[in-house]
């Protein structure tokens, strides 16, 4: 019997297989002036600002107003025409008492856009209200800060060296789907007295309010809200020597249409 320690080792590597030898790609050849039209199409962009003109009428406010100075009808409107950069504005408010305007004005203004949400506006005022019609020349600002807060200030120089200045911001804030609550100020300022139409220099009058709206659509919306009015300074010892109050608390129903 053979010896086992005796017998040849087994040479495990003698069924190796040798390594495949690399395979070579044949190189690419380099993109044609085709190969790269059809890869990379042109895109058409749309123009920035289009050439299209457009128009909208906002009646933000028609109210009934019952205040401690009795009843009455109040107004503000706004309307537009144009296109994204260049409009045309009209804007109006105001207030009737016991049939005869108390307070309006009328006013129309170019309004050009300077960035997103905002306009530079300049142009015309009319003041048909109480006492004898004024015409000023107006410049301002009118947008939307964060938050949606919306804004407009302005400014006015009217005949004579008279200055006034006219700030407004109000807020939607949003309760359901159909109900918003509206909370508004609006502060009016003068240059110089001007008793005829009741008015003193300074912070002349400053009014906040709070409505609470329903929209039945997005263009009919019913609401109803109080606001406070109250006058300062010169404006209000002036309505105190024609025997009125300088405050009035008013409760206000009415509607916003906007089409």
């Amino acid at each position: 019997m053979a010896d086992d320690n005796n017998a040849m080792p087994m040479d495990h590597d003698m069924g190796a297989m040798p390594p495949a030898p690399p395979v070579v790609s044949a190189p690419l050849p380099p993109p044609t002036a085709t190969d790269i039209a059809a890869a990379f199409p042109p895109v058409s962009m749309p123009p920035m600002h289009g050439h299209d003109v457009n128009s909208h009428v906002l009646l933000d406010r028609l109210e009934a107003v019952h205040g401690d100075h009795g009843d009455g009808l109040s107004w503000t409107a706004s309307a537009w025409i144009g296109g994204d950069l260049d409009r045309l504005w009209l804007r109006s408010e105001g207030e009737r008492r016991a049939g005869r305007n108390e307070s309006a004005d009328l006013e129309v203004l170019y309004g050009h856009s300077v960035a997103t949400w905002w306009d530079v506006v300049a142009g015309w005022r009319h003041d048909f209200g109480a006492g004898q019609s004024q015409d000023f020349v107006a410049i301002g600002v009118q947008g939307k800060m964060p938050y949606k807060i919306e804004l407009s200030a302005t400014a006015y120089l009217g005949r004579g060296g008279q200055t006034a200045a006219r700030i407004e911001s109000e807020y939607e804030l949003p309760l359901s789907g159909r109900v918003f609550l509206q909370p508004r100020i609006e502060m009016n300022l003068y240059g110089r007295d001007d008793p005829r139409r009741g008015i003193g220099n300074g912070l002349a009058t400053m009014a906040a309010g709070l409505r609470l709206r329903y929209e039945i659509s997005r263009q009919f919306a019913p609401y109803l809200g109080i606001e406070h009015e109250r006058r300062f300074g010169r404006t209000a010892d002036i309505a105190r020597a024609a025997g009125e109050s300088a405050g009035d608390t008013r409760l206000v129903a009415g509607l916003r249409i906007w089409f």
